[in-house]
C-alpha cells in the first residue's frame, strides 16, 4: 500500500495534470469555433464546383486534346492516395480514423491488383504508412508551421500532384480526410480527385437538364485548362478546412474527457489517502490509550 507522502505527491502529480488538459481543452474551444466556421463556409463551394466538374465529365466528348484531369491516362494502374491528417496528437483517435480509411482504401487496390502509393500531408500519418506500405511513401507535405489552412498551401500540394500526374507517375488520385460533421463526430472519408468522376445521371430524373447542351465562352478547352487544376486545389483546401475543424472538436471532447477522469482519479486518491490518514490517526489513539492504561 502506498505511504501518505506517496499518494499526496499522486494527488498534487494528477492535479497539475488537470490544469494543463482543462487549458488545452479551452483553447481547443476556442480554435474550434473560427475553424469550424471556415469549413462550413468553404464546403457549399467546394461541393458546386466538384458537381460542375462532374457534369461537366459527363458531357464532354473524349478525344486525344482532351485534359488529362478529365480524361484520365487510358490506365488504372498506379493509385496515388493524398492522406491528409494533423501534425499533432492528443486529439482521440481524430488522425487513426483517417489513417485507417486509408489503409483500407489502399488494401482494396492492392488486392485488386493495383500498385498504391502515398501522398502525405501532416505529419500523423507518416509512422504508420512508413511501416504498414514500406517504401510507397513517394512524397509529404510539411504542414507544421502552418497556423490555419491557406488556399496557397492548398495550391502548393495540387500543383505538386498535378505535375506528377501529367509525369505519368500515377493514373488516379484520391484524397483521404476527416469530414467535420460535429464536435463529437468527425467522417473519415476517401474521395477520388484525378481524374474527375462523370456525373451519373438519375434514374428518375426526366428533366432536360442532363441532356442540355454546354456552351463555352471562350472555348471548351480554355475553360477546361483553367477549372480542373482548380478544382483539385479546391478540393484538398477543403480536406485541411475540415481536417483543421474535426482536430479541435476532437481535440476537446478528449481533453474534456481527460479532465474529467483526472477528476475522478483525484477523488479516489483523496479517499485512499483520507483513510490512511484516519487509519494511522486512529492507530496512534490506540497506542497512546494502551500506553496510559498500562501505568
Amino acid at each position: 500500500m502506498a505511504s501518505l507522502k506517496a499518494l499526496k505527491l499522486r494527488i498534487g502529480s494528477v492535479k497539475s495534470t488537470q490544469k494543463i488538459t482543462k487549458a488545452m481543452k479551452m483553447v481547443a474551444a476556442a480554435k474550434l469555433r473560427r475553424a469550424q466556421q471556415n469549413a462550413e463556409a468553404g464546403r457549399p463551394y467546394a461541393t458546386r464546383l466538384s458537381d460542375v466538374v462532374s457534369s461537366l465529365a459527363s458531357r464532354v466528348t473524349v478525344g486525344p486534346q482532351s485534359p488529362k484531369l478529365i480524361a484520365g491516362t487510358g490506365k488504372d494502374e498506379t493509385h496515388l492516395i493524398v492522406l491528409a491528417t494533423g501534425d499533432r496528437g492528443l486529439a482521440g483517435a481524430f488522425n487513426t480514423n483517417i489513417v485507417r480509411a486509408a489503409r483500407k482504401k489502399a488494401e482494396e487496390l492492392q488486392a485488386q491488383g493495383k500498385t498504391v502509393l502515398f501522398y502525405i500531408v501532416g505529419r500523423k500519418g507518416r509512422p504508420v504508412i512508413s511501416r504498414v506500405f514500406p517504401k510507397a511513401i513517394v512524397a509529404q507535405y510539411d504542414t507544421s508551421a502552418m497556423k490555419a489552412p491557406a488556399y496557397a498551401d492548398a495550391q502548393a500540394i495540387a500543383d505538386d500532384i498535378t505535375d506528377r500526374y501529367n509525369s505519368g507517375q500515377f493514373d488516379v488520385a484520391h484524397l483521404a480526410y476527416s469530414e467535420f460533421k460535429s464536435v463529437l463526430a468527425q467522417d473519415p472519408k476517401v474521395d477520388q480527385i484525378i481524374p474527375v468522376v462523370p456525373a451519373a445521371p438519375a434514374a428518375n430524373d426526366k428533366s432536360t437538364v442532363a441532356s442540355a447542351a454546354v456552351e463555352y465562352e471562350p472555348d471548351e478547352e480554355a475553360i477546361l485548362a483553367e477549372l480542373l487544376p482548380k478544382n483539385v486545389a479546391i478540393q484538398i483546401y477543403r480536406a485541411l478546412l475540415e481536417n483543421a475543424a474535426g482536430f479541435y472538436g476532437s481535440q476537446m471532447t478528449a481533453m474534456d474527457n481527460a479532465t474529467r477522469n483526472a477528476g475522478d482519479m483525484i477523488n479516489k486518491l483523496s479517499i485512499q489517502y483520507n483513510r490512511q490518514r484516519q487509519a494511522a490517526i486512529t492507530t496512534e489513539l490506540v497506542e497512546i490509550i494502551s500506553g496510559a492504561e498500562a501505568l
